[in-house]
């Protein structure tokens, strides 16, 4: 595997590396991230991957200093995923100056849910993604369906900006206990990680209600968050959506359940498709 530390020495490299399929990471990887890099394989000649923690998708009051950085071990994955390139910049090269021009999602896509509780966060998203796709210029790009939303802004993104990029969003890899894979279940103590996958339990009980022909939705999702609240944790929503837009949901059509709460001091999101 080819580290690439600029800009140019990345380029150079793809010039000949026919088609391309990208998966970018903030790094501290783990199950979930490798299983991106191995379904890459399917759709092109050449892997590329990234590791970079982006400043500009956290809050004033988020984990951007103690986010772990793990590149050594974040490479061996990567190699043994049968990654050909890992573009691994830091902020220098990749904002040379202060970023003025921003890639802004449309407000009904980036003003709820995850939009509501960290303000400025896809703008962020949307913005390296479009610099990184711009660098690479990939054919494919995949992301992890546990951040959902996040795949919802960056494949409206794409087809809105016609990009010429296939977005693939692969399935959210779990523990055997359910709990959705994610670098931040780190800061989870022994108790909270045992408590952790009631979250998933949550979800798996209102999909079985809406498979059953439960259609009130709202009822569903307060009883969730009273659930949760009532286990010790602090539920910033329970949201029963469409798959298409994330708006209101509808009986009869894809729907997915999306939820955020914070156990103890650390904030865990999840999801399920219905």
């Amino acid at each position: 595997m080819h580290v690439h530390r600029t800009v140019d020495s990345l380029r150079k490299a793809l010039k000949s590396a026919g088609t391309i399929a990208f998966a970018p990471t903030m790094g501290n990887l783990h199950a979930g991230h490798v299983s991106l890099m191995q379904q890459a394989h399917a759709y092109a000649d050449t892997v590329v991957s990234s590791i970079f923690v982006n400043r500009l998708q956290f809050g004033p009051n988020e984990d951007f200093d103690k986010y772990p950085r793990t590149f050594e071990a974040d490479c061996a994955q990567l190699r043994e995923a049968g990654v050909a390139h890992l573009f691994a910049p830091d902020e220098s090269e990749l904002y040379p100056t202060p970023q003025q021009y921003f890639v802004q999602p449309a407000p009904a896509q980036d003003s709820i849910l995850e939009g509501a509780f960290r303000p400025g966060h896809f703008q962020g998203v949307a913005t390296v993604v479009t610099k990184l796709f711009n660098i690479v210029q990939p054919d494919v790009a995949l992301f992890g369906k546990k951040d959902y939303q996040q795949l919802m802004v960056i494949r409206n993104m794409v087809r809105e900006l016609a990009m010429p990029i296939r977005v693939v969003g692969c399935d959210t890899v779990r523990a055997p206990d359910g709990l959705a894979l994610s670098s931040r279940n780190g800061y989870l103590t022994p108790e909270e990680r045992s408590e952790a996958p009631r979250l998933h339990r949550q979800l798996a009980a209102i999909a079985e209600a809406v498979r059953a022909g439960q259609t009130d939705f709202a009822a569903l999702e307060a009883a969730a968050v009273t659930h949760l609240d009532m286990a010790g944790w602090k539920t910033d929503y329970v949201a029963i959506r469409r798959q298409s837009d994330l708006q209101g949901a509808e009986p009869g059509i894809p729907l997915v359940i999306l939820a955020a709460a914070r156990l103890g001091n650390t904030r865990l999101i999840d999801n399920l498709e219905v």
